[in-house]
C-alpha cells in the first residue's frame, strides 16, 4: 500500500514539474515543443500501456482456465502476469521521469542536457532489450527477439505465436513511425531544435520514410499469409492476405497529400483515400467477428443457441458481445485516422486514437486466444475418441467370439 502512495506522489510531482516547466515557456514556442517533446516520449508511453494491457490479458486467461503457454508454446520459464505488470511499472516510473527532466531542462534553458534525456531513455531501452547477459528475463526477451526476426523474414511454417505478435504489431504501427523518426532525430542531432517543421529536411514531417515504415507491419502479415498459403494451400489465407492489402492505399495515398497541388488532393486522391479506408476498416471487421472469433454469424452471437460459442473467458454475458462487436467497429474505423501522415500533426488526437487501437487490440486478444485454445481442446477430443475407437472395436469382437 505504502507503495502504491509513493507512486501516485511521484506522478503528482511529474505532473506538477511538467506543467511548471511548460507554463514558462512563451506561447508562440510552446505548442512546437510540445509537438516536439511528444514526438519522443509518446511511443514509449504507448509500448508502457501495452505491456500494462498484456499482464492484464495474462491475468485474465489464468483466472479462466485458458493454457496461453500451450498456446503460445512457451517453456518453463514463461514471464507470468505479476512479472509483466512488474516490468510495466518500472517503465511507468523511467518514460515520464525522463520527458519531466526534458521538460524541466529545456524550460530552463540547458538545452544541450535536455536534448541528452531522450537519448539515454532510448539507449537504455535499446540495451536491457538486446543485452546478452542474464538479466531482465533474458528467456523471455530472446522468445521476443526470435518471434520478431520470423516476422520480418518468414522463412518457416508461420506459428500462432508468430502472426498473433505481428497482429498487434499493425495496431502499433503509428508507434514504430514515430520511434524511426526519433531515432532519425537523434542520429542527425536534431534534439531540442523545432527542425522537424521544415518539411523537406532528411526527419522532416514530409518524409518518404514515415509511409514505408507505417505500412510495414501490414506487409509482414501480408507475407505471413502468403507463407501459410504456401504451407497449407488454404484459401482463407489468400482473402486474410486480401485484407492486410487494403491497408497500403490508406497509407500511401494519404501521404500523397504533400506531394501532389491541393485541387488534386481534394478532387482524386482524398476520396480515393475515404474510400480505401472504408473498405480496410469493413474487411477487418468481419474478419475480427467470422474468423478471428469464429462467431460465424450476428445470431449466433445474439441468440446464444449455441452455448459453446460462449465467451469461457467472460462468461457469455451478452452486453460483453454488444460492447466487444460495436466498440470494434468504431475503433476500426478510427484507424484509417491514425493511419493517415496527413493527419498526424494533430498530435494529441492521434494519440488517444492510437491509444485506444491499442486497447482495441488486446480487447480483441482475450476472443482471439480464448477461441485458438477451444479449437485445441476440439482438436484434442477428436483424438482421444479416434484413439478409442480401437478398443471399443477390439471389446465388442471380443464379447461376440465369447458368445459363439
Amino acid at each position: 500500500m505504502i507503495l502504491v502512495i509513493l507512486f501516485f506522489i511521484w506522478g503528482f510531482i511529474c505532473c506538477k514539474i511538467g506543467w511548471d516547466s511548460v507554463m514558462r515557456m512563451s506561447a508562440d514556442l510552446r505548442d512546437l515543443f510540445l509537438y516536439e517533446a511528444f514526438l519522443y516520449y509518446n511511443p514509449l508511453l504507448l509500448v508502457t500501456m501495452t505491456v500494462w494491457l498484456w499482464g492484464v490479458n495474462l491475468w485474465v486467461f489464468q483466472h479462466s482456465n485458458v493454457n496461453y503457454a500451450k498456446i503460445f508454446d512457451l517453456d518453463q520459464n514463461h514471464l507470468t502476469h505479476k512479472e509483466i505488470w512488474k516490468c510495466a511499472t518500472w517503465m511507468t516510473i523511467i518514460v515520464p521521469t525522463s520527458m519531466t527532466s526534458y521538460l524541466y531542462l529545456y524550460s530552463h534553458g540547458e538545452v544541450a542536457l535536455a536534448a541528452f534525456q531522450p537519448v539515454l531513455l532510448y539507449a537504455a531501452v535499446a540495451m536491457a532489450l538486446l543485452s546478452p547477459f542474464d538479466l531482465f528475463f533474458l528467456s523471455s526477451r530472446y522468445f521476443l527477439l526470435r518471434t520478431l526476426w520470423r516476422i520480418v523474414f518468414p522463412l518457416q511454417a508461420i506459428s500462432f505465436a508468430d502472426f498473433f505478435l505481428a497482429d498487434i504489431l499493425t495496431s502499433m504501427s503509428k508507434v514504430f513511425s514515430d520511434l524511426e523518426r526519433s531515432v532519425c532525430r537523434m542520429v542527425h542531432r536534431q534534439v531540442a531544435t523545432i527542425a522537424w517543421f521544415e518539411a523537406d529536411s532528411i526527419c522532416g514531417s514530409h518524409s518518404v520514410a514515415i509511409p514505408i515504415v507505417l505500412v510495414l507491419p501490414y506487409l509482414f502479415r501480408l507475407f505471413q499469409c502468403l507463407r501459410q498459403y504456401k504451407d497449407t494451400k488454404e484459401k482463407t489465407s489468400l482473402f486474410n492476405a486480401l485484407k492486410y492489402s487494403t491497408a497500403v492505399p490508406v497509407i500511401f495515398v494519404s501521404a500523397l497529400k504533400y506531394h501532389v497541388f491541393p485541387d488534386k488532393w481534394m478532387n482524386v486522391y482524398r476520396p480515393l483515400w475515404l474510400l480505401s479506408g472504408v473498405l480496410n476498416s469493413l474487411y477487418s471487421f468481419y474478419w475480427d467477428v467470422t474468423r478471428d472469433w469464429d462467431l460465424s454469424s450476428f445470431t449466433r452471437i445474439f441468440k446464444f443457441s449455441k452455448p459453446h460459442l460462449m465467451s469461457h473467458l467472460l462468461y457469455g454475458r451478452k452486453w460483453v458481445y454488444f460492447w466487444v462487436i460495436g466498440s470494434n467497429l468504431i475503433l476500426r474505423c478510427t484507424w484509417t485516422y491514425k493511419l493517415s501522415a496527413h493527419l498526424r500533426h494533430n498530435y494529441i488526437t492521434v494519440f488517444t486514437i492510437t491509444a485506444l487501437e491499442i486497447v482495441r487490440r488486446f480487447q480483441w486478444v482475450f476472443f482471439r486466444v480464448e477461441n485458438e485454445w477451444n479449437k485445441m481442446n476440439s482438436k484434442s477430443n477428436i483424438e482421444l475418441s479416434m484413439s478409442e475407437l480401437p478398443n471399443e472395436e477390439e471389446k465388442l469382437l471380443n464379447s461376440n467370439g465369447h458368445n459363439v
